[in-house]
């Protein structure tokens, strides 16, 4: 008996999981097998008696049967339809996430499902070759970029390559119209334009600002702070005559480096026309700082791999500026990089590994474009191998220098874990180095307490809960000192 419930079961839950194809041939048999019955019985009537004989009590009972077969037949059939219908609604609705508002309402208008499924794939397909097409501007994107990267570091005399990168990069993270860098000239007492974003110089021009006591760029200089200038000023500069550089609203931020100011960053305008906050001014500021430092260092030209190092720190931080999601990203996990290091007594070189590989972990996102690094929803497939290479990207913007090969390993696999689900190597175990993990396990962190494009942070105890669930994936034993510097600050 128990064998033959046992059949019955199984052959019930292969019906139930069967293809919809073959449920409805199964239940057009049944619902074939009394009518054909009936007349079978007909036939052999009137084959043996030249006529149809049958009792009431048996029509009664034929018509019984006839009608629970067609009741059956109909609510299974039904059911059927029913999860067809479902299918098609949850995956029409799980596409309206990569459909816009206009899309979704043209859709809701149409009353047939599969019409619906069919006008949506063909959306989804339309979408999906306007992705190709930028992911290949975003690969000749990320040649001129590297173009750039390969020329400054052929050549400290090619500075001007990092710094347009630089304040090109910095002007569109604030949503600025015009950004230049310019650069103090002390045998002049003047600021002369070194580059400029937004503003097409000729290359004959020569844009010098005289610094007067009582303008606002005098102020930068001299006390060494940024300036926010929300409405039009006249004591900017002097002289009516200037280019649009200083128009408002104007973030102004000095230039220093070794206590020494050597020019000043400044954006003007705003392309939503509000006006820049002070979040913005200290990442102008301490952007302005790393570049002062590469600049010095150039100019100096004293260590021409020092010099890269810092420039594309300053790059990695106007990447980072981009995001406004992610700003101060790279410098939160150097500074915790650093705390833990120092709490577990690695030697000092190691934790100046783990601090400049945690500043420059993300570089590679330059090749990355915006819609994917803001995207709010799931990355497609495509989105999602376009993203993994950012760490291999990063990886070939270090490996050229010789004193930064020791980046490398952190830069490119800190998305690895020990279960060998990270990327882009699948490495496992021992195969993981120290610092890599403590950078893996510092930038999750970061990652899940501040807000991505497709989700809110979490609090610090939903993180540090999670970081303990992952016990396959990270080192339990670090994640516990990093908890324990977490809980005394």
């Amino acid at each position: 008996m128990k064998k033959i419930k046992i059949h019955k079961r199984h052959i019930i839950g292969s019906i139930e999981n069967a293809s919809l194809l073959r449920k409805f041939t199964i239940l057009f048999l049944i619902m074939s097998f009394l009518p054909t019955i009936v007349l079978y019985y007909f036939y052999v009537q009137l084959r043996d008696h030249g006529q149809i004989t049958i009792t009431e009590q048996n029509l009664n009972l034929t018509l019984t049967f006839l009608v629970l077969g067609v009741i059956l037949g109909y609510f299974t059939m039904r059911s059927a339809l029913i999860q067809l219908v479902r299918l098609i609604v949850s995956n029409t609705k799980a596409m309206e996430a990569s459909l816009s508002p206009a899309e979704i309402d043209m859709l809701s208008k149409e009353k047939n499902e599969l019409n619906v499924l069919t006008e949506a794939f063909r959306i989804i397909t339309k979408k999906m070759e306007d992705n190709m097409r930028n992911l290949e501007l975003a690969k000749r994107t990320l040649h001129s970029v590297l173009t750039k990267v390969g020329q400054g570091m052929s050549s400290m005399e090619n500075i001007d390559a990092f710094l347009e990168l630089i304040i090109e990069t910095v002007t569109e993270a604030v949503n600025g119209k015009i950004g230049a860098i310019l650069l103090l000239d002390k045998n002049k007492n003047d600021l002369f334009v070194k580059v400029a974003f937004g503003y097409k110089m000729v290359p004959t021009e020569e844009i010098r600002i005289s610094i007067e006591k009582g303008t606002a760029i005098h102020a930068v200089i001299s006390t060494k702070k940024p300036v926010i200038l929300a409405r039009p000023s006249n004591d900017i500069v002097e002289g009516d005559d200037m280019p649009p550089l200083f128009n408002p609203p104007l973030i102004v931020a000095p230039m220093i480096a070794s206590d020494h100011v050597l020019g000043v960053i400044c954006v003007s305008g705003r392309k939503d026309e509000g006006r820049f906050e002070e979040d913005e001014t200290g990442l102008l500021y301490n952007l302005a700082t790393q570049t002062a430092i590469a600049v010095e260092n150039a100019e100096l030209n004293k260590d021409i791999e020092k010099t890269y190092f810092e420039t594309i720190t300053a790059l990695a931080m106007a990447i980072d500026a981009k995001d406004r999601f992610s700003r101060g990203h790279l410098n939160r996990v150097a500074e915790m990089c650093t705390k833990l290091g120092m709490k577990l007594g690695l030697e000092e070189d190691d934790i100046k590994t783990l601090r400049a590989s945690a500043r420059l972990h993300d570089i590679g996102k330059i090749g990355i474009p915006d819609e994917v690094l803001q995207k709010e929803g799931k990355l497609t497939e495509e989105e999602r191998q376009l993203m993994i290479r950012h760490t291999e990207i990063g990886e070939s913007i270090i490996k050229p220098i010789r004193s930064l090969q020791h980046l490398c390993d952190p830069i490119r696999h800190h998305h690895e874990k020990l279960d060998g689900s990270g990327y882009p190597d699948a490495l496992k175990g021992d195969e993981i180095t120290p610092v890599v993990r403590i950078l893996t396990i510092v930038d999750i962190y970061d990652a899940l307490t501040t807000d991505r494009p497709y989700r809110k942070r979490f609090s610090k105890e939903a993180a540090i809960k999670l970081m303990r669930e992952m016990k396959t994936e990270l080192d339990q034993d670090l994640v516990e000192t990093f908890i324990e510097i977490l809980e005394e600050e």
